[in-house]
C-alpha cells in the first residue's frame, strides 16, 4: 500500500479531503468544500492555496517557487518555528527555524456541523529537531477551511526547564498591485524597522508599499486590514495569541537577488504575518502551552 492510499484510508473525507503528489511529488492535501478550495503541503504543513468560492486566490504562491524536500517554499503560509529570524545564539540554524522544511503528519480530519473541513496535523519529532531544540517541543497545526480560513499553532513543552518561542505565519497574501493597497489597523504602532538595522519607529496612518518594507510592529491589534483597490476586496486578519506583525514586501532590488519571487512578483505580494517575535516572544514554562491563531476573511469594498 503506498503512502498515499494509507493517507487517504485514514484521513481522506469522500467528497471533502484527500492526499494526493503535488508539485516535486510532494505529499499534499486538498480539500474542497461548499465554501471554499485549499492545498496544503505535509513539508512544512505549508498552506499552497485558499480560495473561497467566487472570490480569488487569498493566498500567493510564486511562479518560480522550488518544490523540492527539504527547500523551503516561496509564498503561501510557511510556518516559522521555533524561533523567527535567525537563530538567537547559533547563526549556523536555519533562519525561521526547522519547521517550515520538516516531516508533518495527520492527526485528525473531519466535517463540522455547518460543513467546514478541518485537518490537525504534528510535526514529526526526530534527531534533526531534537538537534536544533535545547528543550523537546511539540507542534500542532489545526486548519479549519469555510468562508475563511481559521489556522491555529499549539506548541507544548515536554522538557523540564523553560524555553523562549518565536514564531510567525509567513502569510503571502495576493494582491492586484501592492502600490495600490494599504494596510489598516497599525496606526501609531511602534515597529522595529529591518531595513534601516532595526530602528524603533512609530507608524503614522495607514501602512503603503513604494520600497522595499521589512518591520515588525510591536504591541499591535488583534485585527488588520489589506485594502486592495485593484481588486475591491479587504482580507481581514483577526490575531490571537501574538501581538506582533510583520509586514513585509522585498521591491524589485532585493527581489531580483532572491531567485524564486518570479518576474515582478513582488507586485502581486504582501506578508502581513501573525507572529511572537521580538518584543512579543513566548516563556514556556514545563509542561506549558501556548497557541497563535489567526483567521482570514475576504470582504467585497
Amino acid at each position: 500500500m503506498s503512502d498515499i492510499t494509507a493517507l487517504n484510508k485514514a484521513w481522506g473525507i469522500d467528497k471533502h479531503l484527500s492526499f494526493k503528489l503535488g508539485a516535486g511529488d510532494m505529499p499534499v492535501i486538498e480539500i474542497k468544500n461548499a465554501f471554499a478550495q485549499a492545498v496544503i503541503a505535509l513539508q512544512g504543513a505549508h498552506i499552497l492555496s485558499f480560495q473561497p468560492k467566487g472570490e480569488q486566490a487569498l493566498i500567493w504562491m510564486s511562479d518560480d517557487a522550488v518544490f523540492a524536500t527539504g527547500k523551503s517554499l516561496r509564498g503561501g503560509i510557511p510556518v516559522c518555528w521555533p524561533w523567527f529570524g535567525a537563530h538567537p545564539s547559533n547563526p549556523s540554524l536555519p533562519a525561521h527555524g526547522p519547521a517550515r522544511t520538516a516531516s508533518w503528519y495527520p492527526t485528525a480530519s473531519g466535517i463540522l456541523k455547518d460543513g467546514r473541513t478541518f485537518v490537525r496535523l504534528e510535526l514529526e519529532q526526530n534527531t534533526q529537531l531534537q538537534s536544533m531544540c535545547k528543550q523537546p517541543l511539540s507542534a500542532s497545526l489545526h486548519i479549519t477551511i469555510g468562508k475563511s480560513l481559521e489556522i491555529y499553532l499549539e506548541t507544548k513543552n515536554l522538557g523540564d526547564s523553560n524555553v523562549t518561542l518565536g514564531q510567525a505565519l509567513h502569510s503571502y497574501f495576493y494582491v492586484s498591485d501592492v502600490r495600490q493597497v494599504h494596510v489598516e489597523g497599525l496606526d501609531a504602532c511602534e515597529y522595529l524597522d529591518k531595513v534601516e538595522g532595526f530602528t524603533r519607529k512609530q507608524q503614522l496612518g495607514s501602512v503603503t508599499i513604494s520600497q522595499e518594507v521589512d518591520r515588525v510592529y510591536v504591541h499591535a491589534s488583534n485585527h488588520i486590514r489589506i485594502i486592495d483597490s485593484g481588486l475591491k476586496r479587504a482580507i481581514h486578519i483577526h490575531n490571537h495569541g501574538s501581538s506582533s506583525v510583520v509586514v513585509w514586501n522585498p521591491w524589485a532590488e532585493t527581489a531580483a537577488k532572491m531567485g524564486d519571487l518570479g518576474r515582478d512578483g513582488y507586485l502581486n505580494m504582501l506578508c502581513v504575518e501573525t507572529a511572537n517575535a521580538f518584543d512579543d516572544t513566548i516563556i514556556l514554562a514545563p509542561g506549558a502551552s501556548h497557541v497563535m491563531a489567526t483567521e482570514y476573511r475576504i470582504e467585497s469594498i
